[in-house]
């Protein structure tokens, strides 16, 4: 039994859901989002309320049902608020700025790094703090990754690029004797 499935998801005002098929819509203030169902998975609407059931008892709906809840709950939760992480960029001659729709980072390569941003997506670089918004809870989180993976904060000195709320574990360097 999963604990995450069994609660009912509540609808807020402005917010509405439709199970069409084998996709899940979700409206609300600030767009729409949709995902696919899976076939062992079925989603039930009544009122504000959402309940998500596994059709069949078997381990694989099972493992499905708790992250199909979260799904839903994070899709509801997006077209209402946007999701936003932050990053911070530490070191000497890295730099990032937004150019349309691109962000071009220097990050003491011989070359410039530009990364296209996804669509969907808002991303603002001042200083050297970037954060990146939208309505897809999981689109934010892997954008965020997929920048933070170019230039990992090292231990020693800490530069690199690190999540706003990291905290970097720092190494005591080479000791004279």
């Amino acid at each position: 039994m999963s604990r995450i499935g069994k609660k009912i998801i509540i609808l807020p005002a402005n917010t509405e859901l439709k199970v069409a098929g084998d996709r899940v819509l979700v409206k609300g203030p600030l767009g729409e989002l949709s995902r696919a169902l899976h076939p062992v998975i079925e989603v039930r609407v009544s009122g504000n309320e959402v309940t998500v059931h596994p059709k069949k008892t078997s381990i694989e709906s099972r493992a499905l049902w708790g992250t199909y809840a979260s799904h839903i709950t994070n899709m509801i939760s997006g077209v209402n608020k946007l999701f936003e992480k932050g990053l911070i960029l530490e070191g000497v001659g890295f730099k990032s700025e937004v150019q349309g729709n691109k962000i071009n980072l220097a990050l003491g390569f011989s070359h410039p790094v530009i990364v296209p941003i996804p669509e969907g997506l808002k991303v603002t670089a001042e200083k050297n703090v970037i954060t990146v918004s939208g309505k897809d809870k999981e689109e934010v989180g892997q954008f965020t990754s997929r920048l933070r993976s170019l230039k990992k904060p090292e231990p020693y000195k800490g530069k690199g690029m690190r999540y706003r709320d990291e905290i970097i574990r720092r190494k005591q360097g080479k000791k004279l004797v």
